[in-house]
């Protein structure tokens, strides 16, 4: 610990060398390792309320340790998911990065034809899948 439990008088100041204590390890907590991981949740069909669920299952991993990858958030900046090939590219980039991260959080009861292909191609992988409701309750007993 770099913190001094003595003033630059030398003299003993406890209170001081507690919040200066106290804000060191927060800085280390954020510092932490912290396991990526992808999330796989509907894009196509309702593409706003999509994006906003997985917006919300992004802070989800965030307030849960994780720094999460939402690869439908990413690529429809600059491909066009109404374009079979483009979209065809957004996934196989999308399967790329899963290859990099260290669990597969499935979101919501419905299974998109793109998600039915990460989790796939995770379970071919043999990836950790997680699968959560909507409202971000685990689900252990999933089909």
């Amino acid at each position: 610990m770099s913190i001094n439990k003595f003033n630059s008088e030398g003299y003993y100041d406890p209170t001081t060398y507690e919040a200066l204590s106290l804000i060191e390890k927060e800085e280390r907590a954020l510092r932490a390792f912290r396991p990526i991981v992808y999330i796989c949740s509907p894009f196509s069909g309702a593409v706003d309320e999509n994006i906003a669920a997985a917006q919300r299952y992004s802070r989800f991993a965030v307030d849960n340790g994780c720094i999460p990858v939402a690869p439908h958030l990413l690529f429809p900046q600059f491909l066009d998911d109404n374009n079979p090939t483009e979209r065809q590219l957004g996934l196989f980039f999308g399967t790329a990065i899963m290859s990099k991260c260290a669990e597969v959080w499935v979101f919501g009861s419905t299974i998109s034809a793109g998600m039915e292909a990460e989790i796939k191609r995770a379970k071919w992988k043999d990836y950790r899948l997680r699968y959560f409701t909507e409202n971000c309750k685990e689900v252990t007993d999933y089909a």
